[in-house]
């Protein structure tokens, strides 16, 4: 039996690497990976490389005609793109619709959230969906929940300093909001089942492993380390504030991703913190069907397992290859296990340096629109 043929884009990233990880080990998938020509030596993807995933070079950005070429007798397009990068795939799905591709995964892999104004990351995907839908060709959004790997606090001692990119130490509103976490390592063998799956054509999946909130995160870490962490509840109003000044600082001419960072976070925690999305009856509500339902025999990573490896120092940190702004090093404590924190993160640039506080600085203006708002 022939293999399924898939391509992939954004084989070096996070989730990239960790569905190409988990299609490799499947087995039943010839795997090729879409590579700009300047990214054709980066060492991730030449490990990849060494473990038979080909190579289809063209820029996102290429003719039609050249997407096409590139993605030619492949039955399965996995696109897993930067936040900045959404609207690129509209012309891949294009060429993946006259090429006669099977399946176009476009770039989910983020939090339920529903479409109009909640989270602009969140719409910048809807974008790319609706034109996927108007091409009729044949889809799969797949959902993720929130990382295990970004999900817990900092520990006092800073042992587990080492796998982490953030401090990470804020609980939002009363930290009860239930939300739905998933291993990143577990995206790739989730996706393996998914693509290949009759019953998840043209349909949007969510894929999670458990769900909880943040008190309670916070306390199992605490049973595992043996250790007390403080907790910081951020109220409701703050997160309003956090998301409006986000909005007005991001919103520039000409268009610069970098002031997008403060706006994720602030609307990600709008949505799951504050409003609850991220969780699986509002999932089905939305029209997804869950990995609970498909695979009742899927067997997830645990996340005591997984914080019990952080705690023992054997987890793999995330975003080891980016720089953290100096926002972030300024408000996480200096500790010698914690010095390696200020080479994670997001590229530093001059105009990332003071944007935390901008985007977070509260006016009368934004006070105004908040109570407007609520």
């Amino acid at each position: 039996m022939a293999k399924t043929k898939v391509l992939v884009v954004g084989v070096t990233g996070e989730t990239g690497g960790s569905i190409t990880n988990g299609l490799l080990d499947d087995g039943q998938f010839e795997i090729y990976a879409l590579v700009r020509p300047k990214s054709i030596h980066k060492p991730a993807l030449l490990a990849f490389q060494n473990r038979g995933v080909g190579i289809r070079k063209c820029d996102l950005k290429a003719s039609e005609e050249e997407l096409m070429d590139a993605v030619y007798d492949i039955d399965v397009i996995i696109s897993c793109v930067g936040p900045a990068e959404q609207q690129d795939q509209i012309p891949l799905a294009k060429a993946a619709k006259r090429a006669g591709v099977k399946r176009f995964v476009p770039c989910g892999f983020i939090t339920v959230c529903p479409p109009g104004g909640i989270m602009w990351l969140r719409d910048e995907k809807e974008t790319v969906y609706n034109h996927v839908k108007q091409l009729h060709l044949p889809y799969t959004i797949i959902d993720v929940g929130w990382w295990y790997q970004i999900s817990y606090p900092r520990l006092p001692s800073g042992k587990v300093d080492y796998a982490m990119n953030t401090t990470n130490d804020e609980i939002v509103g009363e930290g009860n909001t239930l939300t739905a976490l998933t291993d990143l390592r577990d995206i790739g063998r989730y996706v393996a089942k998914i693509i290949v799956d009759d019953r998840t054509l043209n349909k949007m999946v969510f894929a999670y492993n458990v769900v909880m909130t943040q008190n309670e995160i916070y306390s199992l870490l605490e049973e595992i380390s043996g250790e007390k962490i403080e907790r910081h509840y951020i109220p409701p109003e703050a997160i309003y504030h956090r998301v409006l000044a986000a909005r007005q600082s991001s919103e520039t001419y000409p268009f610069d991703s970098i002031k997008f960072i403060p706006r994720y976070i602030a609307e990600y925690q709008l949505s799951w913190g504050i409003r609850g999305d991220n969780n699986p009856e509002y999932a089905k509500y939305l029209g997804y069907i869950t990995c609970k339902e498909l695979y009742p025999d899927f067997e997830p990573t645990d996340i005591r397992e997984y914080l019990e490896s952080v705690v023992q120092g054997t987890a793999k940190g995330i975003y080891t290859d980016r720089t953290v702004s100096r926002a972030y090093q300024r408000s996480f404590p200096r500790t010698e296990s914690s010095d390696s924190l200020a080479g994670r993160g997001w590229h530093r640039t001059p105009s990332s340096d003071s944007l935390m506080a901008q985007a977070y600085r509260r006016t009368e203006s934004s006070d105004s629109l908040v109570m407007k708002g609520r």
